[in-house]
C-alpha cells in the first residue's frame, strides 16, 4: 500500500516524492555518518574556551577616564 502510494506519487507529483526522500535521508545520515568519519580517522576539533581568563592579581578599578 505504502509503496503503491510512493509509486504513483511520483509520477504525479513527484515534489512530494522528492519531498518523502529526503525527509527520509535526513535520520539515517545522522545515524549513519559518524561511524563512517570515525573509521576514516576524523578526529573532533578541540573546543573553543567559552570565558576569558583572569589574570592571577589584584584588580584595582578604573579611576576616571582609564576606560
Amino acid at each position: 500500500m505504502v509503496f503503491q502510494y510512493l509509486k504513483r506519487t511520483a509520477g504525479d507529483n513527484p515534489y512530494i516524492f522528492i519531498s518523502f526522500v529526503i525527509g527520509v535521508i535526513g535520520p539515517a545520515l545522522v545515524v549513519g555518518v559518524p561511524p563512517i568519519r570515525k573509521s576514516m580517522g576524523y578526529v573532533s576539533p578541540v573546543r573553543a574556551p567559552e570565558t576569558y581568563p583572569l589574570p592571577q592579581r589584584a584588580r584595582s578599578p578604573p579611576a576616571g577616564y582609564e576606560d
